[in-house]
């Protein structure tokens, strides 16, 4: 059968690879599956629910929830409606709440926890209907819905509302987190991200029975959009319990995918690291001998025969625990939402773990690039080769333009936003600076609004000296500064946990964060960090000056964005004392 709505998926996975564990959820240490039948028929009993509640054609439905079958039942019972599914991150306030709800017009919600029922209910008023997925919620229960829509099945309507729904309709509307600004709702249809799968598929080697281990919020379309392209190809999906249970549900599900964002493989690689610094005599030796060699491995260019086979012994020896860690069966690790550290790529790639570094945005559905499976195709320090379908220009300014049936269809209710981003030929303007190496793997350098100019006139691109301080353990977080200075410096917060270790080990006192950064010592080795990133900068791009603060940026603080992003001007304006004696 032929899919062209994103509700076509789940009677295309029936008719092709019905799966006994199409979704998969631990419950009361149980892991608890679903077939694609058991998928497909709680759908349709959410949209006959939904029939019943009085849900129209174009109306909105929002869902808040981490993410869980639940979640994927929702939406796929919303979209069979004909209406517009409305996810919304769990970690949002009120206020974004209040204005998602207000700005979209929602009629119903879905909400998981609560916390989280209890914020939807103060955003919505009493008027807003709520489905609760969990039984202390305070809310109708989502299993009592089904159980309602089993008992007031439609069919005729609910055909005639499937049938009614085109290509080009509206599936989903999405507020992008916004590091500026009020959230926009992101109009994307059923086309778009059916296309974005279809350019993606040939890209990501994925076969009927493999397994997925699904951790990122489905809030995110990302994690959205991979979501179909595993059911579309017969993947298992197994959620895990939570951030802090990954690891463990690894090893339960042993997957041979999952899709994560760079800070995820950071601490999984800092919890591997630790590990390793534990070890003693021989065992220490083979440790730091075999993450040597993987700091030199380039997926483009072999060292040589010699290297090749002192790592061929080295994942024998070490890197096989690094498979262990994530379940001993993974294959490709897809990570996109912000910029991977090299030398992270590296490691896992000579583990013999493909990290597949992505990009794209919630307006282009999202994928624009992804480097592939095979090693050729696969340069890391890039986000890879545009997908399929998919065209993609520099502009002279530097500026990534792309055009394709993935980039949404505008800006609800905001034409001239719309106007500005996409233009009259259709290319939608990405706002983020790149390029092209060896005119094929595309290379994000910088976001074109957070580029700054000195007072010498000189222009300094942040984002690219920030990854790089990252690159150093003991820094976890950096905002460069110099808008309109004389020269450009850096708040730094520092990996706590990493630091305390380094402290124990280098005879510093770590009492607490406050007293830390204080120290001489530490100071002093934050200041190599930099000094190895100046060694290989021009003079105007130097960090002349750091700070160390007492905590990390958070979503809570308004400092994050929910996909993680900075918002630069809230840390500007939380630490604006600490700014300006930088100068």
């Amino acid at each position: 059968m032929t899919v062209t709505r994103v509700f076509d998926i789940l009677p295309y996975q029936i008719a092709t690879f019905p799966q006994p564990d199409c979704l998969a959820w631990k419950e009361n240490g149980q892991w608890l599956k679903y077939s694609s039948q058991d998928v497909l028929d709680r759908a349709t009993a959410v949209s006959y629910a939904l029939l019943a509640r009085g849900i129209k054609a174009n109306d909105k439905v929002a869902i808040v929830s981490l993410s869980r079958p639940e979640w994927v039942v929702a939406d796929f019972g919303i979209q069979q409606t004909g209406a517009t599914t409305v996810p919304m991150y769990p970690t949002i306030t009120v206020d974004d709440y209040r204005h998602i709800l207000k700005d979209a017009g929602v009629k119903l919600a879905f909400g998981s926890t609560k916390e989280i029922c209890d914020k939807l209910r103060e955003a919505g008023g009493p008027d807003l209907p709520i489905i609760a997925f969990d039984a202390d919620a305070g809310q109708p229960l989502f299993s009592s819905f089904i159980e309602m829509g089993k008992n007031t099945p439609d069919a005729v309507t609910l055909e005639q509302r499937k049938a009614a729904v085109k290509p080009d309709d509206l599936l989903t509307l999405i507020y992008t987190s916004g590091t500026t600004g009020t959230p926009k709702g992101v109009m994307l249809t059923h086309d778009n991200l059916i296309s974005n799968y279809n350019s993606c598929k040939s890209a990501i080697p994925l076969v009927p029975a493999d397994r997925a281990l699904s951790f990122l919020p489905l809030a995110h379309i990302f994690e959205r959009m991979v979501t179909y392209l595993y059911l579309m190809s017969g993947v298992s999906i197994y959620y895990a319990e939570s951030i802090e249970a990954i690891g463990v549900n690894l090893k339960e599900v042993q997957p041979q995918v999952f899709t994560t964002v760079p800070r995820l493989l950071e601490k999984i690689y800092d919890r591997i690291e630790a590990k390793g610094a534990e070890l003693t005599g021989i065992k220490k030796a083979l440790f730091g001998w075999s993450m040597a060699l993987g700091r030199r491995f380039d997926n483009q260019h072999s060292p040589g025969a010699w290297y090749d086979m002192q790592l061929s012994v080295a994942r024998k020896l070490v890197f096989s625990k690094w498979q262990e860690a994530l379940g001993g069966k993974i294959k490709i690790v897809v990570t996109g939402g912000g910029a991977l550290q090299p030398r992270l790529a590296r490691l896992f790639s000579a583990a013999g773990v493909r990290v597949m570094e992505g990009y794209g945005l919630t307006e282009t559905s999202p994928v624009i690039s992804i480097n592939r499976f095979d090693a050729a195709n696969n340069m890391i320090g890039t986000t890879g080769l545009v997908v399929d379908d998919v065209e993609v220009q520099i502009a002279q300014d530097g500026e990534i333009l792309t055009r394709s049936r993935s980039v949404m269809k505008g800006y609800y209710n905001l034409p001239q936003q719309t106007a500005e981003a996409i233009d009259p030929d259709g290319w939608f303007h990405t706002g983020d600076i790149g390029e092209l190496v060896e005119g094929k793997f595309l290379k994000i350098t910088d976001r074109k609004k957070e580029m700054f100019k000195t007072s010498q006139g000189k222009y300094v691109a942040p984002q690219f000296i920030e990854n790089t301080l990252k690159e150093s353990p003991l820094i976890e977080q950096a905002m460069v500064v110099g808008d309109g200075r004389k020269y450009a410096a850096a708040l730094l917060v520092p990996s706590f946990e990493n630091l305390k270790d380094w402290c124990g080990k280098h005879g510093v006192r770590f009492e607490s964060n406050e007293q830390a950064i204080k120290e001489e010592k530490v100071l002093a080795e934050i200041e190599k960090a930099v000094a190895q990133y100046n060694a290989k900068a021009a003079s105007w791009e130097q960090i002349k000056k750091t700070t160390l603060l007492p905590r990390l940026w958070s979503i809570e603080s308004g400092e994050l964005t929910p996909s993680m992003k900075l918002k630069r001007k809230v840390v500007m304006k939380n630490f604006e004392a600490e700014v300006e004696a930088l100068f």
